[in-house]
């Protein structure tokens, strides 16, 4: 046989939590053709990579981002491909593109997820073709897609093109019988053309964008019992997946979230819940998430927390950041649009006293720690408070309280003034037990969202430093071969797509690790200009020595850390349908071309 690709002599990870060994693979028309110990005839293969030393696995798998837009405009993904994910997720935390307009979409993603609404208008309108799930699905694939994509229905997608967007975020105006039915209609039809399930939403500091609804919460956030229970049984009936996020100020919330798992005189809902978090603010909080999904599957549910692997590190230009809806006076700073409206509020003393009061509040549920000592400033015009914390920022100055140095700092430099906290996982103990839970899965990243806030592209790299780094040393917490499996065939398996698995006959999507580059590097950030979102400076992870190459159904779309001619310009991903297995795209006629 003459193979295409042929990657020799690699320690290869088959994504069944097996035992790794050295390995010679030979790919051809987009599938694994050969695995073997044996010398492949490298006669007419015009791709030969000596992996010696280096890790073989399959395609990493990103079960949460915010690509919804992003596709539209730059499908490669390239900065999640960069890093060896090869399958990513769209249509998580009840925002989705299927049926809403550019304007609602722009008003439901752009402050939530931090996109500039604006270029969310612009990429709906322009490229918006599909009025369903199964033309949606054809218009992705229309475009030069670089990894493989799948995708959740969203609820606030569905509720908002259903009741019009005021409607659909008042507590007094619930969907009419013939409503409710079209989002049942939509759901099933979403759920026939291949999608994972339906994402939902009841956190609360979650706010719309724009200027009718402004400030409102998300639209899935007003569905009363009774919508919410006739959505979920169709999921239940076909065994598809439910991602939600709970009101984490409301205990019964959270635990109904968990137990609607289970399958008690009816079939059993698949429930994949954000997030199991070891947080700050709470530093108890991470020894509920594993005794409640444990408890829930061995009475027969179906349940995982989603959870983020690495150190939850956010940045922040100003106060523009996500974590200030959480309580009053933050979420009416952000309520404002206007800079000189939003400044003159900040200098007034009752508004700081009320901001006060809430920074040092011990009520109530949070997820910001709300410690000013415990944010570093990294960038700012002033370099005198370059590396101080706010909190010592006051000090200095003649002992201001840290919000009120916090409020002066934003006021004299705006979002010149740039500064970062870690509000979770910041315990690598606790880490070490999330990560080997089995009620939890790997994931969470957010990415393609909050542009100017995270990175965490890199998420599964970081894992598997940290699985080798303990191996090392002595302590290990899990094999490699189970940290490759929680990163790629249990997530496949789970949700039911072709993905995660490099055996023969399984598509060609996989990823070359040098582990000698598994180091520092992965904690350092970068900035990117993004020409699609008018040039805005996003976060990014730069670790180009350390995924050596990266293939898409058999085509090579990174080597050396650069990509190929070949992503962006031709389609080498595909829609992958839950229950079905994924032909690879063939080199003629499906693959297209837009150089």
């Amino acid at each position: 046989m003459t193979f295409d690709t042929i990657i020799r002599n690699g320690r290869w990870f088959d994504g069944t939590g097996a035992p790794s060994c050295t390995r010679n693979i030979g790919i051809k028309n987009g599938h694994i053709a050969t695995i073997t110990p044996h010398h492949l005839d490298e006669a007419g293969c015009a791709d030969v990579i000596d992996a010696e030393g280096k890790w073989v696995l399959p395609g990493l798998i990103d079960i949460h981002t915010h690509y919804d837009v992003e596709v539209l405009l730059r499908p490669s993904l390239s900065e999640s491909v960069r890093h060896g994910v090869t399958t990513i997720t769209l249509g998580s935390c009840s925002l989705s593109t299927i049926h809403v307009d550019g304007v609602d979409a722009g008003d439901i993603f752009g402050r939530v997820e931090a996109i500039p609404r604006e270029d969310v208008i612009g990429a709906v309108e322009t490229h918006k073709t599909w009025s369903n799930c199964t033309e949606y699905i054809t218009a992705l694939e229309s475009l030069p897609l670089g990894p493989n994509v799948t995708a959740f229905i969203g609820h606030s997608d569905l509720r908002t093109a259903t009741m019009g967007l005021d409607r659909a975020t008042r507590s007094d105006d619930q969907p009419t019988p013939a409503e409710l039915a079209q989002m049942e209609r939509w759901l099933v039809d979403a759920l026939d053309s291949g999608f994972l399930g339906m994402s939902s939403m009841q956190l609360l500091f979650d706010k719309l964008d724009g200027e009718i609804c402004r400030s409102r919460t998300l639209p899935s956030t007003y569905a009363k019992p009774r919508e919410l229970r006739r959505l979920k049984s169709i999921l239940r009936r076909r065994g598809r997946v439910l991602q939600s996020g709970p009101d984490i100020e409301n205990p019964l919330n959270l635990v109904s979230n968990v137990v609607q798992s289970l399958g008690v005189g009816r079939r059993k809902l698949k429930t994949s819940l954000l997030s199991a978090a070891d947080v700050k603010s709470n530093p108890y909080a991470w020894l509920i998430f594993t005794p409640l999904s444990r408890m829930v599957n061995r009475f027969g549910g179906d349940f995982r927390w989603q959870h983020l692997p690495v150190p939850f590190e956010v940045y922040a230009d100003g106060i523009d950041l996500v974590i200030f809806e959480e309580f009053g006076a933050g979420a009416a700073a952000l309520h404002l649009q206007d800079e000189v409206e939003r400044n003159d509020m900040m200098r007034d003393e009752a508004y700081r006293r009320q901001f006060r009061k809430q920074y040092e509040s011990k009520l109530g549920v949070r997820v910001w720690q709300r410690d000013f000592f415990d944010a570093d400033i990294v960038d700012c015009p002033d370099p005198t408070v370059i590396g101080k914390s706010f909190g010592q920022v006051g000090k200095d100055r003649g002992g201001l309280h840290p919000v009120d140095a916090f409020l002066d700092l934003v006021l004299e430099h705006g979002r010149a003034l740039r500064w970062r906290t870690t509000i979770s996982n910041h315990r690598p103990e606790v880490l070490k037990k999330l990560a080997g839970d089995a009620g939890i899965q790997m994931g969470f990243s957010d990415a393609g969202a909050h542009l100017r806030n995270m990175a965490f592209y890199n998420f599964g790299l970081r894992l598997l430093r940290h699985v080798r780094d303990a191996e090392r040393a002595g302590v290990p917490f899990m094999t490699v071969e189970h940290a490759v499996h929680r990163l790629t065939g249990e997530l496949a398996d789970w949700y039911g797509i072709d993905a995660g698995h490099l055996r023969v006959g399984d598509r060609a999507d996989v990823v070359v690790i040098d582990p000698t580059k598994l180091d520092a590097t992965l904690d350092d950030y970068a900035e990117e200009q993004v020409e699609q979102y008018g040039g805005l400076s996003r976060m990014v992870n730069r670790n180009d020595d350390t995924v050596t190459a990266v293939f898409v159904a058999g085509r090579a779309v990174f080597r050396d850390g650069q990509p190929t001619p070949t992503l962006g310009h031709q389609r080498t991903g595909s829609f992958l349908r839950a229950g079905r297995s994924t032909p690879a795209p063939t080199q003629k006629g499906e693959l297209a071309d837009v150089r």
